[in-house]
C-alpha cells in the first residue's frame, strides 16, 4: 500500500512537470517509425534520450525538412526529462521570441529571460517556421535569442530543431553577425543531427487519400443468371 502511494505521488509530480514545461504533445521513441527514416541511427537517438548530454551541458541541433521527425525526437527527450526530474521548458521558436518581446513592452523582460535561462534543458522547436516579427526600434530576433543562448552557454543544455539550413538563420532572425555569434556558442558543445528523409505527414496524408478513393469506388455486383 505504501509503495502504491509513493508511485502515485511520483506520477503526480511527473504530470505536474509535464504541464509546467509547455510540452503539449507527449511523444515517445517507442512510437517513432524508424523504418520510415532509415538514415537515422536508432541506437544513437535512443542514447540521446538518456539525456547524458544534459548532464554534460551539451547542446543539440537537429536539422531537416518539415515532417521528418525532428520535433518528435526532442519531444520524446523532453518527456524523458520530466520523468527523470530534469527541469524542462519547451517552446516553438516564434512563441519564445514573442514572449520575450512582450516583456520588452510591459517591463517584465528580465524576469521572463531568467525563466527561460533557468531550466536544465530548453527545447526550442521549429526555427524557420512562423513569422518572426520586428516591432519598431526593438531588438531583432537575433539579439533576443542571443541574450538567451549566451546566458545558457556552458551552464545548461539547449536543444533546437530547425527547418532551414543554419546558413539561413541570419536572414530569418534579422541579423547575420549576431546570428553567427549564436551559432558559434551552440556549435562549441553541440550534437549535430541532420534528418535527410521524406515527410511522414505527407505519407500519412497520401495513405488517407488512397483509402478515401478506394472507399468511394463502386463495388461490382454479379449479374443475375438468366433462366
Amino acid at each position: 500500500m505504501l509503495g502504491a502511494e509513493v508511485g502515485h505521488k511520483s506520477a503526480h509530480r511527473i504530470e505536474r512537470r509535464i504541464r509546467n514545461s509547455g510540452l503539449v504533445e507527449r511523444k515517445t521513441l517507442e512510437a517513432f517509425d524508424w523504418d520510415f527514416q532509415p538514415t537515422l541511427d536508432k541506437d544513437f537517438i535512443l542514447e540521446l534520450a538518456r539525456l547524458d548530454f544534459v548532464r554534460r551541458h551539451d547542446d543539440v541541433i537537429i536539422t531537416g525538412k518539415p515532417g521528418t521527425g525532428k520535433s518528435h525526437i526532442l519531444k520524446a527527450c523532453g518527456l524523458s526529462a520530466c520523468e527523470q526530474r530534469i527541469a524542462l521548458r519547451y517552446a516553438r521558436c516564434v512563441d519564445l521570441l514573442d514572449d520575450l518581446h512582450v516583456g520588452l513592452a510591459d517591463g517584465t523582460y528580465p524576469s521572463r529571460l531568467r525563466a527561460w535561462v533557468r531550466p536544465a534543458l530548453l527545447i526550442i522547436d521549429d526555427v524557420g517556421l512562423g513569422q518572426v516579427r520586428k516591432r519598431g526600434d526593438e531588438p531583432t530576433a537575433a539579439h533576443t535569442l542571443y541574450n538567451l543562448i549566451d546566458r545558457r552557454h556552458g551552464h545548461s543544455s539547449t536543444a533546437i530543431t530547425s527547418n532551414i539550413d543554419l546558413s539561413h538563420w541570419g536572414r530569418y532572425l534579422g541579423d547575420a553577425v549576431v546570428t553567427a555569434a549564436i551559432l558559434d556558442r551552440l556549435a562549441m558543445h553541440a550534437i549535430r543531427i541532420d534528418v535527410d528523409g521524406p515527410s511522414y505527414r505527407q505519407r500519412v496524408a497520401a495513405d488517407r487519400a488512397t483509402k478515401r478513393k478506394k472507399s468511394k469506388e463502386p463495388t461490382e455486383t454479379p449479374e443475375p443468371e438468366q433462366p
